[in-house]
């Protein structure tokens, strides 16, 4: 089993002066040593958030989760996810097809050997 790690961009939507259409750098990583049932992501300026690698997959489809993290689909080619704490919410739009190609990454690492 190996960690992925897998760099993307993404529209951050916050509390501070972000143009539109700027794009940020975000950092998706699943290590199955730590936690095999949980994603991370890394965001620019806040802390990495860690939740279930489930919830990423059911978010794409329909709108999913409660309390600190929401994933839901954005019209036919996007999905947000959106990370609540004591200081605010952040909302994150990726390309569904980089969040589709990190999950499958993450089940190939998780994969017995041999498979």
């Amino acid at each position: 089993m190996s960690v992925v790690e897998q760099y993307a961009r993404a529209h951050l939507v916050t509390d501070a002066v972000i143009p539109e259409d700027e794009t940020v750098p975000v950092v998706l990583r699943y290590d199955p040593e730590v936690d095999p049932r949980a994603v991370r992501v890394d965001l620019p300026g806040t802390h990495e958030w860690s939740f279930s690698r489930s919830l990423l997959e059911q978010g794409l489809r329909a709108p999913a989760g409660s309390g600190e993290v929401r994933v839901w689909p954005c019209g036919r080619v996007q999905a947000v996810v959106e990370f609540h704490s004591a200081t605010g919410v952040s909302v994150v739009q990726f390309e569904s097809k980089t969040l589709l190609r990190f999950l499958r990454r993450t089940y190939m690492a998780a994969a017995p050997v041999g498979r």
